[in-house]
């Protein structure tokens, strides 16, 4: 039976058409107090927060600074469901689907509230909406019947989504986008109706934030906005054009202008009384057809929750809402205060959570001083709100959009100048509003690039002073300037300086931080918490990161560069080590470094980079002597695993030329495996879609045909690009491809920190995109140009000139030498680029070119017989990998897919493939937080009451070292861990819940902080092998069985086949394209306890199944 306070619930909520349409039913209260009514405690001053919002938050927080001496108590009411969360960061609800990544304190425990209440004694009532404010009696009444007398009460309510009278908005499938429960909503909504497209209505901040979640959870997203331009309190038309670029390039729709006239339902009605689910936008503009939708997100503004106040009677409100408040945020009642989207200050309603938090510290600091807190605050400390800088930077769908100051000036504003950047191509677009001498900046609008807004915001705000330059030197984004990559990032020095704009933090906030934790506290996460630098939006961390290396400097410390916590070196500094031990046998294996140098078992960062180490230094092959163990994901399979656990296969095409006999064994290849074959865009064949289990027959027939590995799994050379030069064309002055022959068949496979690509064009035509690469060659007249350190890709960079007019010979001699060094000295996963980019300037200045020169031409450093040796070494000593697995037996076994069976499992029993053009690929990954993702078994325990018995999978011989191997079960895929290291063996499942793909036994072992762990070879999440939790944030979780050894036999606790398959056989957990059921509920045919009800009616053989899996007896 429902209490009276349940009661009252439901009430308000029927009584609340916006409530029931959008919100729905809040959850039963909890509350850290069992007392109806607030007792006086020992006479201290009581306080009430109506609202458990961002601002709310911070205002208690603030109090409780300010009462060191314990002079009051702190209540707060909390409606949702959940304590404090970030909204600001809403979207990002998608990546994990745990609402404790979004909390304002601490992690979320299962009443909603979290530990910082209790252990700073805050009494917090969650799910209880205040519904009566009395402050004649200086009262609060919740939705529970809880009353609480107040000395100071602050309305921190904030606001509710603004939902304009479109008729059919009271349909199935409108959604407003305000808490975790409407993504919650939005989530269940389109898995239950197969949802493929969305409109969100509304192009402002907002409406941009629910596009990015309709487009992260996989649907078509159209934005619909009622003015002529998006965000058009920000930016204008010019900026809105790049914006849209960005947005467009992301495949999102972009619809402005737009008057939407109902929404029409499936019935084709549009009414505002029909409640057919919502299936199209119908528009009054002249020409415009209907847009089919199946959801409809409402995000056009807010509007203040200032119904409690409007029933209050005493609270002043303003004539388009709000609570009207004073400098120091009081109302017109006395003792109460109100804070946030709900405050009226000079007729204005701030709507970001930068001004939110001001109003949290000015409200703090007097009410303090209202209730006479001791030394709490000063009269002469008590500060005013006279309204908020309403500039910001904002990173929105991955486009920097950021505006200041005068940004927008009225039409009468006659001291106004104008500069304007617009680089279509590049998508950025910047304008500056000066005054009309351009002598002083007052505003500006960024769009594409805006790394440089502390600098120009500060500018803005310095009204009083002139321009020290040119405002022209401002206009030009930094990259367009020239300006290196710490100058594009760097921060202001100026201890005044913003940095956070959410918290209005200064880097002389986070300098004193960084002090007082000291060099060995001061970690990014550390100096964040305490600062409160990059806790909103986030979009401040790197400047905060920036900041804490230099003062970590100045303090004699340094941020760690460390691989990871089994090696205290950089990869630098670990590649020196090794490369100058005099005895190479000593470090020639993983387990020798890190007996000498490391400690622990060594995780998925290091063991790849000691592999490229060992591969750059002694070069044998990576499969054999116990490599296999620290190869990366695509390394250890030789081949780069694709999208549900299959593999392309890359053969190597020196120079882009092929015979037709290759081209036909490479079509009768792809025919004979079923493989998608597609040109790449370096001048090879891709052939799509092979189990791995394949892979050795497929590289024997292409081996056959006089092809070997690509190496287009590793950190190797691609490829060397080439036009056809003077061999064909009537322009070329060199044979570009010989000498592309020639380049790649030096060094092919040639490992080093990251990819390498090049080219040789035949002239300055450029047909080969030589100056995009590694390194590049140019024909010309007298031979060759050489340019190094290009790169395409997200950061193009255009590669420098090294040396002109060089003939063949030397050109590889410089080659060597560079890229020697390069392996020799840059960081893991460096590129050349940022490698060449942060080496020192030449003697005589020149940048970092000018010192290649010298140490690769003149030998400044003497070190180019080293260089020399260890490349010819690296040359000698090629191997073409796959044709020692293809003649070797015992390699050619690592291939097997599982290792208790010579039975396999087709790709498409693990993931559907779908016809493309005449190919098969595979199915689309759902989004994260969608269907078949991050998969949960129907309770952690759920064999606990089975019977098990001791399996045999194999024998010893059968599972290397180190590293994991699948075995099959029934139609179960297990991953067993043999960890030499520990002289421990583990089992789990092999399937990775984050996408349901059969991979997790070609994860690398290792360990984190001593617990034993796998990393996923896909994304890289991480379990702990012991209890199958994942480590870090997330919250995933995977199946763990007993391990034994019976002298040389190997043994699993497993329960029956029969059991195991219903949780997790193949065929049960095969991705689909379409939207199927969710794997952790119906698709498991193992209901909760809860569901037993449900299943009893879905008939005699599936309640069977569930009694036998959860071993329960169900009552006839």
């Amino acid at each position: 039976m429902k209490t009276p306070g349940h009661i009252r619930a439901l009430l308000v909520c029927l009584a609340s058409p916006l409530a029931n349409a959008f919100q729905g039913l809040k959850a039963p209260t909890t509350s850290t107090s069992s007392a109806l009514f607030a007792q006086d405690d020992d006479g201290k001053k009581k306080i009430v927060v109506v609202g458990n919002g961002m601002v709310g938050q911070r205002f208690m927080e603030n109090m409780l600074k300010l009462d060191q001496d314990n002079q009051c108590t702190i209540s707060t009411f909390c409606e949702e469901p959940r304590a404090a969360y970030n909204r600001v960061r809403l979207t990002s609800y998608f990546e994990s689907r745990d609402p404790s990544a979004l909390t304002m304190t601490s992690e979320f425990e299962e009443n909603g509230t979290t530990a910082w209440y209790e252990d700073n004694n805050v009494d917090i009532h969650i799910g209880d909406k205040v519904v009566a404010i009395d402050t004649e009696a200086k009262t609060v009444t919740g939705q529970s019947g809880k009353v609480l007398d107040y000395d100071v009460c602050v309305m921190a309510t904030g606001s509710f989504p603004f939902v304009p009278p479109i008729p059919g908005k009271q349909r199935p499938g409108v959604f407003v986008y305000r808490t975790i429960e409407d993504l919650e909503n939005m989530l269940a909504y389109a898995k239950e109706n197969n949802v493929k497209s969305a409109a969100v209505i509304g192009g402002g901040l907002l409406g941009l934030e629910a596009a990015k979640a309709a487009k992260d959870m996989g649907l078509t997203s159209h934005i619909i906005e009622f003015a002529d331009i998006l965000m058009c309190r920000q930016i204008d038309q010019g900026g809105h054009q790049a914006l849209v670029g960005k947005i467009e390039e992301l495949g999102l729709h972009v619809h402005c202008g737009a008057r939407t006239e109902a929404l029409v339902g499936t019935d084709g009605s549009t009414d505002a009384e029909s409640m057919a689910p919502v299936a199209a936008l119908k528009f009054s503009n002249e020409g415009w057809d209907d847009l089919p939708v199946e959801m409809v997100i409402v995000s056009c503004g807010i509007k203040p929750r200032d119904e409690l106040a409007r029933d209050c009677g005493t609270l002043a409100i303003g004539e388009r809402g709000g609570i009207v408040v004073d400098d120091h945020l009081k109302t017109s009642a006395e003792g109460v205060y109100a804070v946030g989207e709900i405050a009226l200050y000079n007729n204005f309603i701030y709507g970001l959570i930068a001004p939110g938090y001001v109003m949290a510290d000015v409200a703090a600091k007097s009410a303090a001083k209202e209730l006479g807190l001791k030394g709490a605050v000063h009269e002469e400390d008590v500060p005013t709100f006279t309204g908020a800088d309403m500039s910001t930077k904002l990173k929105l769908l991955g486009c920097d959009v950021a505006s200041f100051g005068v940004n927008q000036p009225r039409p009468d504003d006659e001291d106004v100048s104008y500069l304007t950047w617009n680089d279509p191509v590049s998508g950025v677009y910047r304008k500056l509003v000066l005054n009309k001498a351009g002598t002083k900046l007052r505003g500006g609008i960024l769009v594409g690039d805006a790394s440089d807004y502390e600098t120009l915001h500060k500018l803005s705000v310095k009204t009083d002073e002139e321009l020290q330059e040119s405002p022209a030197m401002l206009l030009a984004p930094p990259t367009a300037r020239g300006a290196s990559a710490s100058e594009e990032t760097g921060v202001s020095d100026d201890p005044t300086a913003q940095i956070c704009s959410c918290n209005d933090v200064t880097r002389g906030d986070i300098t004193s931080t960084i002090q007082e934790l000291g060099v060995d506290k001061a970690t990014l996460g550390e100096v964040k918490k305490c600062s409160r630098a990059g806790t909103g939006c986030g979009g401040c961390e790197p400047q905060v990161k920036d900041i804490l290396k230099q003062e970590l400097e100045k303090l004699g410390g340094g941020l760690s560069n460390h691989l990871c916590e089994h090696f205290p070196y950089s990869r630098q500094e670990l590649m020196a080590l090794v490369r100058t031990e005099p005895d190479v046998t000593s470090v020639d294996s993983f387990e020798k470094i890190l007996a000498k140098h490391g400690s622990g078992d060594g995780c998925e960062v290091c063991k790849p980079a000691v592999g490229s180490i060992l591969a750059s230094i002694v070069n044998e092959v990576i499969l054999e002597g116990g490599r296999e163990a620290l190869q990366d994901t695509n390394d250890r399979s030789m081949a780069n695993m694709q999208r549900g656990g299959s593999y392309s296969v890359v053969p190597r095409v020196p120079g882009g030329e092929l015979l037709p006999e290759q081209l036909i064994a490479l079509g009768d290849t792809a025919k004979k495996y079923n493989l998608y074959t597609k040109i790449t865009g370096a001048q090879r064949v891709d052939l799509f879609g092979a189990a791995k289990h394949e892979l050795p027959d497929i590289w024997e027939e292409l081996g056959n045909a006089g092809f070997e590995s690509g190496h287009a799994y590793g950190k190797a050379l691609r490829t060397v690009k080439s036009c056809v030069g003077s061999t064909w064309c009537r322009y070329g002055v060199q044979d570009s491809v010989s000498f592309a022959v020639r380049v790649e068949n030096r060094y092919k496979g040639v490992r080093s920190p990251h990819k390498m690509k090049s080219a040789v064009s035949g002239c300055v035509r450029e047909c080969a995109e030589a100056q995009g690469k590694d390194f590049g060659m140019i024909a010309t007249e007298n031979g060759y140009n050489l340019y190094v350190g290009g790169n395409g890709g997200a950061n193009p960079v255009h590669a420098e000139l090294l040396a002109s007019d060089i003939d063949e010979d030397t050109v590889i001699r410089y080659l060597d030498r560079y890229l020697m060094y390069y392996i020799l000295t840059a960081d893991k996963l460096e590129r050349t680029a940022p490698w060449q980019r942060k080496l020192p300037s030449g003697k005589n200045g020149g940048g970092p070119i000018e010192h290649l020169k010298e140490v690769i031409i003149e030998d400044s450093l003497g070190i180019c017989d080293e260089l020399d040796r260890r490349m010819n070494h690296l040359v000698e000593t090629y191997h073409d990998e796959w044709a020692e697995v293809v003649k070797n037996p015992e390699l050619r076994a690592k291939f097997k897919q599982f290792a208790n069976t010579e039975q396999n499992i087709a790709k498409d029993d693990m993931i559907e493939f779908v016809d493309m053009r005449g190919q098969q690929r595979p199915a689309d990954w759902p989004k994260d937080g969608q269907p078949q993702t991050m998969w949960q078994a129907p309770q952690n325990d759920i064999f606990a009451k089975s019977e098990k018995s001791w399996v045999k999978v194999g024998d010893v011989k059968d599972f290397a070292a180190n590293v994991g191997t699948p075995i099959l079960v029934g139609d179960t895929q297990l991953a067993v861990f043999n960890n030499a290291q520990r002289d421990e063996w583990y089992c789990t499942q092999n399937m990775c819940p984050h996408k349901q793909a059969f991979v997790l036994s070609q994860g690398i072992l290792g360990d984190a902080s001593g617990t034993p762990k796998v990393a996923c070879p896909l994304h890289k999440k991480q379990f702990a092998l012991e209890d199958g939790a994942e480590l870090g944030e997330g919250s995933l979780q995977i199946l763990t069985f007993p391990v034994k050894l019976d002298s040389d036999s190997v043994l699993v606790e497993l329960p029956a086949e029969p059991e195991l398959d219903a949780i997790l056989g193949t065929h049960g957990l095969r991705v689909e394209k379409s939207d199927c059921v969710d794997i952790a509920g119906d698709a498991l045919k193992v209901p909760s306890r809860a569901k037993f009800e449900n299943v009893m009616s879905e008939g005699q053989e599936l309640t069977d199944n569930v009694a036998l899996v959860a071993n329960v007896t169900v009552a006839e």
